[in-house]
């Protein structure tokens, strides 16, 4: 999720605490991976001395609330001994005295901290902390929806495993595409006859995870196919010159083509390589 589409979030949230809680000022910001976060939304105030501010855990009002994870308030923050100082400058530069901060817990984790302020030492009331709870709460629910939409996201660009294919169905798209090659060397429409010789190539590419290109760019005649596609289906020499309407001696002439080209020394070796380049299924 981009970073502006937090901060939009953030100054909702903010806005919302000064709408509806009565609080003059308003600011805070969300942890960006590091173990500090920094206030890096405004609204209320008069000068930018809060911004970019990087709140450490532990150190002053927000580090106390990211340490504890719960809302905590002070009536007059230059004087009060409840918290460190390490922020008065920034504070003092804007003249907050009463400020109240709100974790932001997303799944059990402090995502960040809003805080409500005045400029006057009173004390906030119920109706100023509960609307910066409910704001705080808000926000989490946008950040969790974000989350899980980023988490969608990233599963799905994963690439999915495929299954080992099944020996059974690989015989039969086997069985399809000598059936097919065969039927192509039938066909007297020359675009119909690509159309089915294109088909077979993809099917003999499934072999090799879809390779556009065959390894090692062995190079086969489409006779040498036809006859290397009957031998993987297991027909002998006489079978394959019947299916393909040859002569047993010109299926034994394509097979040694074949099996000099893929560098095999058997009928299977050239299956095999063949296979493995991307040529037969």
């Amino acid at each position: 999720m981009a970073e502006w589409e937090r901060a939009v979030d953030v100054r909702t949230a903010l806005l919302r605490m000064r709408r509806r809680g009565g609080l003059p000022v308003a600011f805070g910001g969300l942890f960006s991976g590091a173990q500090q976060f920094r206030i890096s939304e405004l609204t209320g105030t008069t000068t930018n001395s809060l911004r970019g501010l990087a709140i450490a855990a532990g150190n002053g009002l927000g580090g106390k609330v990211l340490t504890l994870s719960r809302p905590i308030s002070v009536i007059d923050y230059p004087v009060s001994r409840a918290i460190s100082h390490e922020y008065d400058g920034a504070v003092g530069a804007e003249g907050l005295r009463s400020i109240m901060a709100v974790p932001v817990v997303v799944r059990g984790r402090v995502r960040g901290v809003l805080y409500g302020a005045l400029r006057q030492p009173l004390i906030l009331g119920d109706r100023a902390l509960s609307t910066a709870v409910e704001a705080a709460r808000e926000l989490e629910r946008a950040l969790a929806e974000q989350d899980e939409a980023q988490r969608l996201m990233t599963v799905a660009e994963q690439p999915v495993p495929e299954p080992e294919p099944d020996p059974a169905v690989w015989e039969e798209v086997r069985a399809a595409h000598v059936d097919l090659r065969a039927l192509a060397q039938r066909v007297a429409d020359p675009q119909l006859r690509e159309e089915i010789l294109s088909a077979c190539g993809r099917l003999a590419r499934a072999s090799t995870g879809g390779d556009s290109a065959p390894r090692g760019r062995v190079r086969l005649s489409p006779r040498e196919v036809d006859v290397l596609a009957c031998v993987a289906s297991g027909a002998t020499n006489s079978a394959a010159a019947d299916r393909l309407g040859l002569r047993p001696e010109t299926v034994k002439s394509y097979l040694r083509s074949c099996m000099r080209k893929l560098g095999a020394r058997t009928r299977l070796h050239a299956v095999v390589e063949a296979r493995r380049a991307g040529l037969l299924p």
